[in-house]
């Protein structure tokens, strides 16, 4: 726990010590708090330490502990300051439009924390362990630790970065590969290459079929880009992964090529015909700059679609595969992180926080929101670790059709809970603090709240979500795949109450699944009763990967294990016996437990 001496302690407003004794305690209270945040988010994770084994490769274990250890300490010490003050209103990104001499440069000027926050993360090897791909498992168990600060400026660029490694990795010429890779895998911040994701047009974000951006054929085979983009996750990232459509490819998606643009020209100089409207003001991930841009003929590479490399084909199945789906992947664990972060400072704050002559943590009311929070923050990470593990399965070509099935479902499904997850879980944390909670100086929470909800309209609101999950059950009925292993892991359950329940959800969700696919298709009922059922879900595959991930450990479950609240709290037809003993001593348990 961190030990250094803080304002608190040390001047305090409102009056003499004297005079208000009471306040003199308050702030130290106040002070152990903070003295209390954890001096590793790594180290202080006792669930993570505890499932991650079951998920890494003996041979990435040691390289992937060390490395967890290295992005602990700097996040939890010196990134969390760095990622406080870039995220001042003061120090935020901003467009400086020409240069000192009237000449149009068009570029973002970010507060020095932004670099110096940049170094720390890199360090630790987020990008770098794609080179071992498949390894997204190591890739986010990194980035679920930098998480803990919020967007911060760099999380968002990790996943971009992520989906243009894939990109370049699964689809690109060696030219491209040997050009941009090295420098996307490295670990020196200042040396690195970022990628931005430019596929929402004013037409829509979720309807990407219906941009209208254009790629024009030059004769050198690369293509020439004119149209604008409404959203630029991050314009000043080094290479842009964006849709245009090829002149005279029809309608829809099937007309979409996927593009590597440079921000740059060759000569590493020049802006390659591109212009900046302006700065999106956005309610949370401030630190990221986001942009409208209007493409002039900015020169792209074409990447993907059919073999003939002259026609989109297969260019959007490509994206959604390789980039879609790998931003959801990092969503789901960055909220998790997120959510985390925000039990870590609730849980704390009642540690010390006195009310009444107690501390608040003594509190029923404080201990079942406690605990009801480290069940769901430990399911969730359950769920992305498990999820991410089997996506790596498929990489790999080791998957059978059932779990191909599981990871298409879960994949949207946790994208979708998470988000919400998340963001229950920090207003519950801000309920801790009480008013404090809602002071923007005195904790991390405000910025967290602010980012969480932009987490969940990226890559997908829910409803787009909801609407393709319906697509993929009537299509290729992913839902009995999805079931299907669900049950194999239930297999590997001891019989007891708790595996009882598991299974008897899983048959009810099933029937009710079936029952909402009979209606037609256009049947308003159809996606009505699937958004309840999708919430449900997701709870439900956490619940079953969390018993298994007992079961093969092996050993007894430590004081505080949240999965017997878990499955009470979110599981149909398990409510707890709030009376019982047991019930009291274990929410009391948990809410002891960071």
């Amino acid at each position: 726990m961190k030990a250094e001496m803080t304002n608190a302690e040390t001047t305090h407003a409102g009056g003499s010590d004297a005079s208000q004794p009471e306040h003199r305690l308050a702030y130290a209270d106040v002070a152990a708090w903070q003295r209390a945040q954890p001096e590793s988010f790594y180290s202080a994770d006792s669930h993570l330490r505890r499932v991650l084994p079951l998920y890494v490769a003996p041979e990435r274990r040691t390289e992937l502990e060390r490395d967890l250890e290295q992005l602990g300490d700097d996040c939890a010490g010196p990134g969390d300051a760095l990622a406080r003050e870039s995220n001042l209103d003061q120090n935020l990104p901003r467009l400086e439009r020409w240069d000192p001499y009237g000449a149009r440069q068009d570029i973002i000027v970010h507060h020095p924390t932004v670099h110096e926050l940049g170094r720390l993360l890199y360090r630790g090897g987020i990008m770098q362990a794609y080179a071992n791909h498949p390894d997204n498992l190591g890739v986010l168990a990194r980035f679920y630790i930098s998480a803990h600060l919020g967007e911060a400026g760099h999380n968002c660029p990790f996943a971009c970065n992520a989906g243009a490694i894939r990109v370049l990795q699964a689809l690109a010429p060696t030219a491209l590969r040997e050009r941009y890779l090295p420098r996307f895998l490295t670990r020196d911040y200042d040396t690195s290459y970022c990628a931005s994701q430019f596929l929402t047009e004013i037409t829509g974000g979720s309807d990407v079929g219906a941009n209208a951006t254009v790629a024009r054929k030059q004769p050198d085979g690369r293509y020439r880009i004119f149209g604008e983009k409404w959203f630029a996750s991050r314009i000043d990232a080094d290479v842009f992964v964006m849709t245009a459509r090829l002149e005279g490819a029809p309608a829809g998606t099937a007309g979409l090529g996927m593009f590597l643009v440079p921000r740059l020209l060759d000569d590493g100089v020049t802006p390659n015909d591109f212009a900046i409207r302006r700065l999106k003001t956005k309610l949370g991930t401030r630190t990221l700059a986001s942009t409208e841009a209007d493409f002039n003929g900015a020169w792209g590479h074409l990447i993907g679609g059919d073999r003939d490399g002259d026609k989109p084909g297969r260019s959007f199945v490509q994206l959604m595969t390789l980039v879609i789906t790998t931003s959801r992947l990092f969503n789901a664990m960055g909220c998790a992180g997120l959510a985390r972060r925000a039990y870590v400072t609730a849980q704390t704050y009642a540690r010390h926080r006195r009310a009444f002559g107690r501390t608040i943590g003594d509190y029923p009311l404080v201990q079942q929101t406690l605990a009801n929070t480290k069940a769901e923050v430990d399911a969730m990470l359950s769920g992305c670790l498990h999820t991410t593990w089997m996506h790596d399965r498929v990489d790999r070509g080791e998957a059978d059709d059932v779990e191909r099935a599981f990871v298409r479902m879960a994949v949207n499904l946790n994208k979708m809970r998470t988000a919400k997850s998340a963001r229950w879980a920090i207003v519950e944390g801000i309920e801790v603090l009480g008013g404090n909670g809602a002071i923007e100086t005195f904790s991390v929470l405000p910025r967290l709240l602010r980012d969480v909800i932009v987490f969940e309209n990226w890559e997908g609101t829910h409803n787009t979500l909801l609407n393709q999950l319906a697509r993929d059950m009537r299509k290729y009925r992913v839902h009995e795949g999805f079931f299907a292993y669900l049950e194999r892991l239930c297999e590997t359950l001891a019989e007891g109450p708790l595996a009882e329940r598991m299974r008897a959800a899983m048959t009810s969700a099933r029937a009710e699944l079936e029952s909402l696919l009979d209606s037609a298709p256009d049947d308003p009922a159809l996606t009505l009763g699937l958004r309840p059922l999708f919430d449900a879900l997701p709870y439900l595959s956490w619940a079953v990967i969390r018993a298994h991930e007992t079961a093969r450990l092996g050993t007894a479950q430590p004081v505080g294990d949240t999965l017997e609240h878990f499955v009470e709290l979110r599981i149909a037809g398990a409510a707890p016996d709030i009376r019982s003993a047991s019930y009291q001593r274990r929410i009391a348990a948990i809410a002891r437990t960071l």
